[in-house]
C-alpha cells in the first residue's frame, strides 16, 4: 500500500493546478503595473509615480510621444494576431466538429451502436465493461475537451505576449534587468496557465467520467485518450498555420528590406514589419503553446491507458493510477519556486547575465524536480506493483519507476544543452557557419546542413538510453513516465520559450518607435538569449515527442491486440517504408507552403517600395494591413493539405491495410521523423544565430566578418532566410506528426482491430 491516501491525492492535484493559475494571475498583475500611457503628474506619491509611470532619470525618457507610439504598435500587433487566430479557429472549429462525428461513428460501430451490449473486460475477464457506444461518446467528449483546452491555451498565451511586448520595450529604458523581468514574468503567465489548465481539465474529466464508468477503469481511461488527440490535433494546425504565417512575413521582410533595400530588420518603412511581429506571436507563442500542451496531454493519456490494465487499474488503486498527474502537480510547484530565482532572488544587472539566468532555470528546475519525483514516488506508489507488458504482468518497484521518470527528466536537459551548443553563437559550430559566409551563401548553406545532421547524434543516443532503461524497468509504462518526466517542468520550459518572442517583439517595437541605439542594444541582447532558449525548447519538444510516440505506439499495439510486430512480415515492411517517407512528404508540403506565401509577400513589399512615394525616405506610410492579410490568407489556405496528410494517414492505413501495417507506419514515421525534426530545427537555428553573430560584432572575428550590409552579412541573411521555415515550420511541426498519428491510432484501435485490413481481406 502507498503511504499517501486517496483523499490526499484528490486534494493535491487540483490544489497544485489552482496554485499554478493563481501564480500566473499574480505575474500578470505585476506586468500590468507597467503603464502604456503617459502618467499625469498629479498628487500621487513619488514611489507610485516611479513604479507605474515611464518617467525615469535617463535622458529622453520624458518623451510621451514614444510611449504613445509603442502603444499604437502593440495595438496593431495584437489586432493582427487576434484577427488571424479567430480566422484560423473558425476553420479549425469546423474540422473539430467533423472529426468528432468521425470518432463517434467509427468507435460506435465496433459493436453495432448497441447501448446494451456489455462485454468481458480485456484484462479482467471476470468483470463486465461498458458498451462500445458509450466509449465512443465519452471519447468524443474528451476529444472536444482537449481541443478546446489547446485552443484556449494558445489564445491566452498570444494575448499575454501581445500585452507584454511594448511593456518590455518601455522597461528596457530603465535597464536590461527590468526588461528581462517583465518579459520573463509574461512568459511565466503563459507557462503556468497552460500547465495548470491542462492538468485541471484532465483531472476533472477523469472524475466526471468515473461517475458513469464506476469500476470499469479500462473503458474510462481508453475514452480519456481522446483528450490527447484533441490537444494534438489543434496543435498541428496551430503550429503549421502559425509557422507558415510567421515565416512568410519574415522571409518577405528580410529578402526585400535587409538584402535588397539594406534597411534594418524592424525598420518601420518595411511594409511586412507588423506582419513579421504578428507572426512571432501566432507561431512561436500560440502554436508552441498548443504543441507542448499536446505533448503533455498525450504522455499523460499514454501512461494512464497502460496503468489502467496494470495492477493500479485492476486493484482500483486511485493514488497509484494518478501517479502521472501527481508528477505534473509536483512539477507546477517546483517550477513556481524556480521562477522566483529569475524574477526575485537573482537580479540581472548586465547584458551578459541574461543567457546564464535562463539556463539556470533549466538546471534548478531539473534538480528540484528530481527531489520532487523521489518524494512522490515514495509517498504515492506501493513498494511493489505490476505493469502490463504485452500479455503479461511485469513486477516493478517504486524506486524503479522513479528512475524512469528521472532519466526522462535528465535526458531532456542533455538534449537541451546539446541543442544550445549547436545553435548558440557562443560556441564554435555556429561561429564556423558564420565564418563560411566569407565565401558566399553556398558555403554557408553547406556548413549549416552539416551542422544540423551532426547535431542529431547525441540527442538520439540520449533518447535511446532513456528508452532502453525505462522499458527494461517498467515496459511501456516506464517509457510513458520518462516522457512525462521530460515534460514535468513544462511551466518553466514554456516560460523560457515565450520569453523569446516577447523579447523579439520588444526589439521590433523599439526600432519602429525610433528609440535610441542604446535601448535597441538591450532589446537585442534579450532577443539573442531568447533565440537560443527557443532552440532548446524545440529540442525538448522533439525529444519528448519521440518518447510519447513510442509509449502511444505500445498502448496502440496492446489495445489493438497485436501480439508482436514482425519487421520481416511484408505487411509491416510496407508500413515501415511508407511511414519513414511521411516526414519528408510533410516537410516538402510545409516548406513549399512557406515558399508560396513568401513569394506573395516579397512581391507585395517590392510593389509598395516601388509605388508608394517617399516610402524609403520615411515620408510615405506603408500599407501594413495588406501584408498582414497576405500572411493570414496564405497560411489558412496552405495549412489544410499538411494537416489532412497527418490526420488521414492512420485512418487510411488502419482501415484498408490493418493494424500490422499501421504499426509499421507509426514505427517508420517515429524513426525518421525525429531525425529530420532535430536536424531541421538546429540547422535553421544555427543559420539564424550565425547572422546575429555577424550583426552583433561582439568579437574580433565577428567584426572581421561584418558589418551589416557587407557581402558576408548578406550571405548570412540568405542562410537565415532558408533556415526560417526549417526551424519554425517544418522542424517543430514534425514532432506533432509523429505524436498525432500515434495517438489517433490508439483512439481508433478498437475499430481497426474489428474492421481494419479491408484490402487484405479481399485479396
Amino acid at each position: 500500500m502507498a503511504i499517501q491516501s486517496d483523499a490526499a491525492t484528490e486534494v493535491l492535484i487540483p490544489l497544485a493546478a489552482v496554485i499554478g493559475i493563481a501564480f500566473a494571475i499574480a505575474q500578470w498583475a505585476l506586468v500590468s503595473r507597467v503603464k502604456l500611457s503617459p502618467s499625469p503628474h498629479n498628487a500621487r506619491d513619488k514611489d507610485a509615480l516611479l513604479s507605474d509611470s515611464l518617467i525615469e532619470e535617463e535622458e529622453g525618457l520624458n518623451d510621451h510621444n514614444v510611449v504613445t507610439k509603442c502603444a499604437e504598435i502593440q495595438t496593431a500587433i495584437a489586432e493582427g494576431a487576434t484577427s488571424f487566430l479567430f480566422t484560423e479557429y473558425q476553420y479549425v472549429g469546423i474540422f473539430m466538429c467533423i472529426f468528432a462525428v468521425i470518432i463517434f461513428v467509427f468507435l460506435g460501430s465496433v459493436e453495432g451502436f448497441s447501448a446494451a451490449k456489455t462485454h468481458p473486460c480485456t484484462y479482467s475477464k471476470d468483470k463486465q465493461c461498458k458498451p462500445a457506444l458509450f466509449n465512443a461518446l465519452f471519447t468524443t467528449v474528451s476529444f472536444l475537451l482537449g481541443a478546446i483546452t489547446s485552443v484556449v491555451s494558445g489564445f491566452l498565451g498570444m494575448k499575454v505576449a501581445t500585452y507584454a511586448n511594448a511593456r518590455t520595450t518601455l522597461e528596457a529604458r530603465k535597464g536590461v534587468g527590468r526588461a528581462f523581468v517583465t518579459a520573463f514574468r509574461s512568459g511565466a503567465v503563459m507557462g503556468f496557465l497552460l500547465a495548470s489548465n491542462g492538468l485541471l481539465v484532465l483531472y476533472v474529466a477523469i472524475n466526471l467520467f468515473k461517475l458513469y464508468y464506476g469500476e470499469d477503469w479500462e473503458g474510462l481511461f481508453e475514452s480519456i485518450t481522446g483528450y490527447g488527440l484533441g490537444g494534438s490535433s489543434m496543435a498541428l494546425f496551430g503550429r503549421v498555420g502559425g509557422g507558415i504565417y510567421t515565416k512568410a512575413a519574415d522571409v518577405g521582410a528580410d529578402l526585400v528590406g535587409k538584402v535588397e533595400r539594406n534597411i534594418p530588420e524592424d525598420d518601420p518603412r518595411n511594409p511586412a514589419v507588423i506582419a513579421d511581429n504578428v507572426g512571432d506571436n501566432v507561431g512561436d507563442i500560440a502554436g508552441m503553446g498548443s504543441d507542448l500542451f499536446g505533448s503533455y496531454a498525450e504522455s499523460s493519456c499514454a501512461a494512464l491507458v497502460v496503468a489502467s490494465i496494470s495492477s493500479f487499474g485492476v486493484n482500483h488503486d486511485f493514488t497509484g493510477m494518478c501517479f502521472p498527474l501527481l508528477v505534473s502537480s509536483v512539477g507546477i510547484i517546483v517550477c513556481l519556486i524556480t521562477t522566483l530565482f529569475a524574477t526575485d532572488i537573482f537580479e540581472i544587472k548586465a547584458v551578459k547575465e541574461i543567457e546564464p539566468a535562463l539556463k539556470k532555470q533549466l538546471i534548478i528546475s531539473t534538480a528540484l524536480m528530481t527531489v520532487g519525483i523521489a518524494l512522490i514516488s515514495w509517498l504515492a506508489l506501493p513498494a511493489k506493483f505490476t505493469i502490463f507488458n504485452f500479455g503479461e504482468q511485469k513486477q516493478v518497484t517504486n524506486w524503479g519507476l522513479f528512475l524512469c521518470v528521472a532519466i526522462g527528466l535528465w535526458a531532456g536537459l542533455i538534449i537541451g544543452y546539446v541543442t544550445e551548443y549547436y545553435t548558440s553563437n557562443a560556441y564554435s559550430p555556429v561561429q564556423d557557419v558564420a565564418d563560411a559566409c566569407r565565401t558566399g551563401a553556398a558555403t554557408n548553406v553547406i556548413f549549416g546542413l552539416a551542422l544540423g545532421y551532426k547535431s542529431v547524434i547525441i540527442p538520439i543516443f540520449a533518447i535511446a538510453v532513456g528508452i532502453y532503461v525505462s522499458f527494461t524497468i517498467a515496459a511501456m509504462y516506464g517509457i510513458a513516465m520518462a516522457a512525462l518526466g521530460m515534460l514535468s517542468t513544462i511551466a518553466t520550459g514554456l516560460s523560457i520559450d515565450a520569453y523569446g518572442p516577447i523579447s523579439d517583439n520588444a526589439g521590433g517595437i523599439a526600432e519602429m518607435a525610433g528609440m535610441s541605439h542604446r535601448i535597441r542594444e538591450r532589446t537585442d541582447a534579450l532577443d539573442a538569449a531568447g533565440n537560443t532558449t527557443a532552440a532548446i525548447g524545440k529540442g525538448f519538444a522533439i525529444g519528448s515527442a519521440a518518447l510519447v510516440s513510442l509509449a502511444l505506439f505500445g498502448a496502440f499495439v496492446s489495445r489493438a491486440g497485436v501480439k508482436v510486430v514482425d519487421v520481416l512480415s511484408p505487411k509491416v515492411i510496407i508500413g515501415l517504408v511508407v511511414g519513414a517517407m511521411l516526414p519528408y512528404w510533410f516537410s516538402a508540403m510545409t516548406m513549399k507552403s512557406v515558399g508560396r506565401a513568401a513569394l506573395e509577400m516579397v512581391e507585395e513589399v517590392r510593389r509598395q517600395f516601388n509605388t508608394i512615394p517617399g516610402l524609403m525616405e520615411g515620408t510615405g506610410k506603408p500599407d501594413y494591413a495588406n501584408c498582414v492579410k497576405i500572411s493570414t490568407d496564405a497560411s489558412i489556405k496552405q495549412m489544410i493539405p499538411p494537416g489532412a496528410l497527418v490526420m488521414l494517414t492512420p485512418l487510411v492505413a488502419g482501415t484498408f491495410f490493418g493494424v500490422e501495417t499501421l504499426a509499421g507506419v507509426l514505427a517508420g514515421a517515429l524513426v525518421s521523423g525525429v531525425q529530420v525534426a532535430i536536424s531541421a530545427s538546429n540547422t535553421g537555428g544555427a543559420w539564424d544565430n550565425a547572422k546575429k553573430y555577424i550583426e552583433a560584432g561582439a568579437s574580433e572575428h565577428a567584426r572581421a566578418l561584418g558589418p551589416k550590409g557587407s557581402e558576408c552579412h548578406k550571405a548570412a541573411v540568405i542562410g537565415d532566410t532558408i533556415g526560417d521555415p526549417l526551424k519554425d515550420t517544418s522542424g517543430p511541426s514534425l514532432n506533432i506528426l509523429i505524436k498525432l498519428m500515434a495517438v489517433e491510432s490508439l483512439v481508433f484501435a478498437p475499430f481497426f482491430a474489428t474492421h481494419g485490413g479491408i484490402l487484405f481481406k479481399l485479396f
